[in-house]
């Protein structure tokens, strides 16, 4: 039986509690995009080092949100809506929770059983994972009907991007109304109804790592020109009309000629790349650790961090003026949202 806050005369944030589990850096980024969409949120830290960091990786969120002109009341209105807590028992009116912790199955298990002996049975629960099946976490849970995976991108409430994916049990009315949700946090949702391994966008964006690992392993491209290319080219037209409309943009004529002579040289090795493995061994985090796939400095590091913010502020605002083509609801600007007492 689907709730009552499921029918479109419902589907307001406003009126939709929402509970985040995990509040690393992707965790309170959600709990931001949730908190500006209008919803009251409750954030649990399974761990205590999250509950000292979050408050301040929040705020700085917000006030992120704020210089982007994503805020349309005073900063403290929205931390006024979000309760912080250790506590699950907090989350016992919560409409939707999110979960968002480590991807090992064992500990998302454990999680899953604490958040359904507080929750309502008619509750939605979500995964963020991006790498284990949504069938899969479905057996974990008591009502997997309720189950679904809603992928965000980071920063969460400056992307569009959230591909939500449905698992052998899920019940489509569930999907379709985080579906309508989904327009109410500013996103451009895709559904994906059959769960496979690793979803659309990993999928698509790990074929393209392997490729450009394999050429650079090779010797015959560099790791900074491959990153050139894609930027310049790919990067100059994705935002507006993806891959397949590309293609049609395109004509279409030369496509079969291109896929004969080009799929028989592209990697398909099956064992992760030499390269990533010997960075993976040697624990190297990129940015976060100064060394990666590139060196860097302390400065550099600052630099790519205050561009990527700038970036996706403008990209935010550049995907809004050219929407989908092909989407079945109204995207829900931020200045119509308001939070109600």
């Amino acid at each position: 039986m689907i709730d009552h806050l499921m029918q479109n005369n419902n589907i307001h944030p406003c009126n939709i509690a929402a509970g985040v589990v995990g509040l690393g850096l992707m965790g309170t980024s959600i709990i931001v995009s949730l908190l500006i969409a209008g919803h009251k949120v409750t954030g649990i830290a399974p761990l205590p080092e999250d509950m000292s960091l979050a408050p301040g990786r929040i705020r700085k969120h917000l006030e992120h949100c704020e210089k982007s002109g994503l805020l349309f009341q005073p900063l403290d209105t929205y931390l006024d809506q979000l309760t912080l807590s250790e506590d699950y028992n907090e989350l016992i009116s919560c409409n939707l929770v999110l979960e968002c912790v480590i991807e090992i199955q064992e500990i998302k298990a454990l999680v899953y059983e604490k958040i359904e002996a507080i929750v309502k049975p008619t509750s939605v629960i979500a995964s963020n994972t991006s790498a284990i099946p949504i069938s899969d976490l479905q057996k974990l849970v008591e009502r997997p009907e309720r189950f679904l995976g809603i992928h965000w991108a980071e920063p969460s409430y400056l992307t569009r991007f959230m591909e939500i994916t449905c698992g052998n049990k899920t019940v489509n009315e569930y999907a379709d109304w985080i579906f309508q949700l989904a327009y109410h946090w500013g996103k451009e949702p895709t559904v994906l109804r059959k769960d496979i391994r690793g979803f659309v966008t990993n999928r698509l964006m790990y074929a393209v790592y392997r490729e450009g690992l394999n050429l650079a392993e090779k010797g015959e491209a560099t790791l900074e020109d491959i990153d050139k290319a894609f930027h310049y080219d790919a990067g100059s037209w994705m935002t507006l009309m993806g891959i397949f409309r590309r293609m049609d943009f395109l004509g279409l004529k030369d496509y079969e000629e291109i896929f004969k002579n080009t799929f028989p040289v592209l990697c398909n090795d099956k064992n992760v790349p030499a390269l990533m493995q010997e960075i993976v061994d040697k624990k190297l985090r990129g940015t976060q650790s100064l060394k990666g796939l590139y060196n860097y400095s302390n400065l550099e590091a600052e630099k790519l961090e205050k561009a990527f913010a700038l970036f996706n502020e403008d990209m935010y605002q550049l995907a809004a003026l050219y929407p989908s083509a092909d989407t079945n609801a109204s995207f829900v600007p931020p200045e119509k949202v308001t939070i109600e007492d």
